[in-house]
């Protein structure tokens, strides 16, 4: 064993119980297994937020997304969609047309977002675990339209999928011509549909209604164009590059994104959130180490003719500074572990019982998402190793200095 670790661990164990410095030592281990605690679960929770978020955003939004670069719609052909469909990694392409418009249902209507979608659509099955009432098939037997709607326009409407008198019909404006009246309704062109399901995910899609293609094509005046086409990935392939190879065959014209990419600015909202609060919780565990500072400070002052003894029998400053470094590493590491297994204890606690609660209704989920990375706390060892060099050198060098002094 080395000489200055084992000289560390004898003061360590030897402190007199009822000295004023082992109180800080013991003080400062505690306020680091704290520190390192928090920092461990909230890490944790900030990461099962980001994966709760992808897993929302998996149950609309499609694996890759291609619109055009400039105006809202493209005249889609189909060598296009045979060249996108020949690119390793593509299950499904599915035609979209979205716009807003008018939704009417009874006395009641709100403004909505329409999404038309072909045939494919139901074959991606992503709303399937977020339906909440009804079905979701766009088409009835005899040809008849169906609407798949979101929760928030079902409440905002009172829609009965179960009423087959009333239809939801959707009002778009007339495109070109002489300006028309927009209190009358030949202003408008107008569908009707029957409300055939209903799905719940979150707010940011609480205005949506999904319809077939040709009615909304139609209700929109499309004329044989698409605002966007939605790809569905194979499982095993990386929605990354899978984009990368769809970019390269659509060409210069068209914006492909992954679903990461069209969800950037919600997820960077949450890193950039999580790095503000992990240097927060650094700056705590930064502080609780202070203590570690006083406690070396105090223990080379009460250690001086040990460390004078220490010289006279050939030690160098560079052995007496690795001492009060071992000293302060043994304080810190011993807080940080405790705080590590705690904390991994509660994550796992947090994710098998669900101790914690949303404590909402209408959450998603009923506890706080938890989830546990590694790299969390490969980071949480490396700043403890950091912040206990840090606060443990000035009382090793002057430990080392003033017993050098002593001993002359």
């Amino acid at each position: 064993m080395n000489l200055s670790y084992r000289i560390a661990i004898r003061y360590f164990f030897s402190r007199n119980k009822r000295s004023f410095i082992s109180v800080i030592a013991r003080i400062a281990m505690a306020g680091v297994a704290v520190g390192t605690m928090a920092m461990i679960v909230v890490l944790s929770v900030f990461n099962g937020m980001e994966d709760l978020n992808r897993k929302m955003f998996r149950t609309f939004d499609p694996d890759i997304k291609i619109a055009p670069k400039e105006g809202k719609r493209f005249k889609v052909t189909e060598a296009l969609i045979k060249d996108i469909g020949s690119v390793e990694g593509v299950q499904l392409v599915t035609k979209v047309i979205e716009d807003n418009a008018l939704a009417r249902y009874g006395n009641q209507q709100t403004i909505v977002r329409v999404k038309g979608v072909d045939s494919s659509f139901s074959l991606r099955g992503q709303l399937d675990t977020a339906l909440i009432e009804g079905s979701l098939r766009l088409q009835g037997i005899n040809g008849t339209p169906f609407a798949i709607m979101a929760a928030g326009v079902k409440n905002a409407l009172s829609v009965s999928t179960e009423d087959m008198l009333v239809p939801l019909e959707l009002w778009y404006p007339r495109a070109g011509g002489k300006t028309l009246n927009l209190t009358s309704t030949d202003a408008f062109n107008q569908v009707q549909l029957r409300p055939g399901g209903v799905f719940f995910i979150e707010s940011r899609y609480d205005d949506y209604v999904i319809a077939p293609l040709k009615v909304i094509g139609a209700l929109l005046q499309y004329e044989g164009k698409i605002s966007s086409l939605e790809i569905k990935v194979l499982p095993g392939f990386s929605e990354k590059d899978v984009c990368e190879s769809i970019a390269k065959k659509a060409g210069n014209g068209f914006i492909v994104k992954d679903r990461d990419s069209m969800n950037a600015d919600l997820l960077r909202a949450i890193r950039i959130e999580k790095l503000f609060v992990a240097v927060t919780l650094s700056l705590i565990i930064m502080v609780a180490a202070i203590n570690i500072f006083f406690s070396l400070s105090m223990l080379a002052i009460e250690k001086k003719k040990d460390i004078s003894m220490l010289y006279a029998l050939g030690a160098t400053p560079s052995l007496i500074r690795k001492i009060f470094l071992t000293e302060g590493a043994i304080v810190a590491l011993s807080g940080a572990v405790t705080g590590i297994i705690l904390g991994v204890l509660l994550c796992w606690m947090q994710i098998e019982y669900g101790l914690v609660s949303m404590g909402m209704a209408t959450s998603l989920v009923d506890a706080y998402p938890v989830k546990l990375l590694w790299q969390d706390i490969f980071f949480t060892g490396i700043m403890i190793v950091m912040i206990t060099l840090a606060v443990s050198y000035i009382p090793a060098r002057r430990a080392a200095e003033t017993g050098k002094v002593l001993n002359v």
